[in-house]
């Protein structure tokens, strides 16, 4: 006989801050109800689009996948280089379409079923041992907490699940987890219960690409390479963050941090984060010139290059070219 009901709402939604979205251009994709199984959405969600960011530089091609993606109720598998904006996509939709954003951020020792819940023993041992606590420690469902992918099933509303890192985890864990989100269901089996995804999340899937992902996995997802910046792209980056930057030191600051990222033997290269930080410590120095970039000079390269070795191999070749 099934148990007393356990609200399982309650408690566990984390809500994450992300950025301000306008409307951008040539989208034209509208969001659909779609997918076997899936709980109808609500009316207001229907119409909704993804359509860029105030802090987040969209091209036309990753619009349509991301809509495609969320019409099809499918999840869109995001690759590129760290840097290039995988994560902070999943920051833009959810702000963009008014939707809670639930982060798991993966781990190679991450095991599946932490992601859907988690029975809390010790917790109930120590509550049966001491006798302290208002919960009733003969109800399991009391100490049963929901992981990252329960939180979104359980969601009154339809979130983005952002999973981060796929690539970091083994492939049954991959393969599985899958199951789970076409499936939209899984079994708590301490109190013989099925948890069935009240709203189907829009899933978006990250992967740096360190080891290669299954072909039952890749089959599922949509795909979406996320390629690095170009010059031209770069300065509309630059721009959103700092709209009042002179030209002099944004083509300066771009020529050099392009420069940087050529130098041989560097193992993490600088990236869109790195150059943003870089320009805002040149605008708090007082004593910095934008000559100094053209002679040659970088100060602050503590500020792009993160690791030791690196940072001495920039030395090196600074010192050997001049921008």
């Amino acid at each position: 006989m099934e148990g007393p009901k356990l609200d399982l709402e309650k408690g566990w939604k984390m809500y994450y801050s992300s950025i301000v979205i306008p409307k951008a251009q040539n989208t034209k994709i509208l969001l659909q109800h779609g997918g076997e199984g899936s709980n109808t959405m609500h009316d207001e969600d229907k119409n909704r689009r993804f359509t860029g960011a105030s802090k987040y530089v969209l091209d036309e091609e990753l619009a349509k996948i991301v809509n495609i993606s969320i019409a099809l109720e499918m999840p869109l598998l995001l690759k590129g280089e760290p840097g290039t904006g995988k994560t902070m996509l999943a920051h833009a939709i959810a702000e963009a379409l008014n939707m809670e954003l639930i982060a798991l951020n993966i781990k190679s020792s991450m095991k599946l079923i932490d992601t859907l819940y988690q029975y809390d023993t010790l917790t109930r041992l120590n509550d049966s041992r001491f006798g302290d606590s208002k919960r009733d420690v003969s109800n399991i469902e009391e100490y049963i907490k929901m992981g990252k992918i329960g939180q979104a099933f359980v969601s009154e509303e339809r979130v983005v699940l952002l999973m981060d890192e796929i690539d970091k985890a083994d492939s049954d864990f991959q393969d599985d987890m899958l199951d789970i989100l076409d499936q939209m269901e899984f079994d708590i089996i301490e109190i013989d219960k099925t948890i069935r995804a009240k709203n189907r999340p829009v899933v978006i899937i990250t992967s740096n690409a360190k080891k290669d992902l299954s072909d039952p996995f890749l089959g599922r997802c949509n795909f979406h390479h996320i390629a690095f910046p170009d010059p031209d792209m770069m300065r509309e980056i630059i721009l959103v963050h700092f709209p009042d930057i002179s030209r002099d030191l944004m083509d300066n600051t771009i020529k050099a941090f392009y420069r940087l990222r050529e130098i041989r033997g560097i193992e993490k290269k600088p990236a869109t984060r790195e150059l943003i930080n870089w320009i805002r410590a040149l605008n708090t120095d007082p004593d910095f010139r934008v000559k100094d970039l053209i002679k040659g000079d970088i100060p602050y390269l503590g500020v792009l290059f993160k690791k030791s070795p690196d940072y001495v191999v920039a030395q090196d070749s600074i010192s050997r070219f001049r921008m």
